[in-house]
């Protein structure tokens, strides 16, 4: 009897020890709060080199999990106390709790979109992605004009100034900035398709001369349509080995351009003053997008040398120095005295470039 007693007794203990096992990791296992509770989302941040127990305590803090130590009794189980990726996060209180350590092993980090507009030198890269925290700006700048670095990329260049393909990405945050750098270039390398770079071949042009003719023809106009024929003039200039004569190149060599171009600015003696030097600037000046280098790789057929501004985003072109002369007249000089009436200032921007350039 006595021994029937004690096996119920050792039955009845194991049953409830295996019931308190089982309740401790139900508990262990459940969300903070329930789905009926809606709890909203938040952004939790795993700082670099974060100690499991510091990932614990943020999650406690932030009210996601209902114990610090039963999450790390959990993270042992699993076998994650060495696997956390550090980042941003969005995580709720309904998630389970190793739902959240799948995500924080697994590196589900929230991603953040950033548009990078074409035409955009290194420069102001630096600057959007910084302003969205994506990178360090200084890092970033330093890595693009490292030709260490630029070399592990397949670039022959001085920087990868019209290397970073201006397009949305997504990136969490932070990235460092030889991956932003290398997700730019990537996207780049898919765009120039096998068909575009056969057609430099048969062009006689570089990759790195393609972009740069490019680079030129995105800051040029910036109506689409217009491209191929800014091409056209570009590309008869080289052709006839007359200087491109470009605004933006003589911009982009400029140490401290103050927004309004001079005539004494066509002498600065930069590689990139296409007003002193024939041929194409040493490299790209910004990022073009898509269109610009199909442009350069398909420019419209004419015999135009010359183009200047209507004033309205697009251009006037013209075969001759006298049709150009005329363009100027048109479109410029009229223009000028219309505004120098209105305000009693002459600006001093473009004044140089009427009888020779292309304006």
């Amino acid at each position: 009897m006595k021994l029937r007693i004690l096996l119920t007794l050792a039955l009845v203990v194991v049953v409830l020890g295996g019931l308190a096992a089982y309740l401790t990791i139900q508990w262990i296992e459940a969300p903070a709060l329930s789905e009926s509770d809606h709890p909203p989302a938040k952004i939790v941040v795993i700082p670099e080199g974060a100690a499991f127990s510091q990932v614990a305590q943020i999650l406690e803090r932030e009210q996601l999990i209902q114990s610090r130590s039963a999450f790390m009794w959990l993270g042992k189980r699993l076998e994650a106390e060495r696997k956390i990726r550090p980042g941003e996060y969005e995580l709720h209180a309904a998630l389970p709790p190793a739902e959240i350590l799948s995500k924080l092993m697994a590196g589900r980090v929230v991603l953040h979109s950033v548009t990078i507009p074409e035409g955009y030198t290194i420069g102001q890269i630096a600057d959007v992605l910084a302003e969205h925290r994506i990178t360090d700006r200084a890092e970033f700048v330093r890595l693009a004009h490292d030709k260490t670095f630029i070399r592990t990329l397949g670039i022959s260049a001085e920087s990868v100034e019209g290397y970073l393909y201006p397009d949305t990405y997504r990136f969490p945050r932070p990235t460092a900035g030889k991956d932003v750098i290398k997700a730019m270039v990537d996207q780049l390398a898919h765009v120039l398709t096998s068909e575009w770079q056969v057609r430099a071949k048969e062009m006689r042009l570089t990759t790195h001369e393609v972009l740069t003719l490019a680079s030129v023809i995105e800051k040029e106009t910036g109506a689409g349509d217009e491209r191929p024929h800014i091409a056209s003039v570009f590309h008869n200039r080289l052709k006839k080995r007359i200087p491109l004569q470009s605004d933006p190149t003589v911009i982009y060599g400029l140490p401290n351009f103050d927004g309004n171009l001079r005539k004494k600015d066509l002498s600065h003696p930069s590689p990139y003053n296409t007003y002193r030097w024939a041929g194409l600037p040493p490299g790209p000046i910004a990022s073009p997008g898509a269109g610009s280098i199909r442009a350069a790789l398909y420019p419209t057929s004419t015999s135009d040398l010359y183009f200047v501004s209507k004033n309205d985003g697009t251009h006037e072109f013209s075969a001759t120095l006298v049709e150009h002369n005329k363009a100027v007249e048109k479109y410029q000089k009229r223009f000028r005295r219309v505004r120098s009436s209105q305000t009693s200032v002459v600006p001093e921007k473009r004044v140089f470039a009427y009888q020779e350039g292309v304006s």
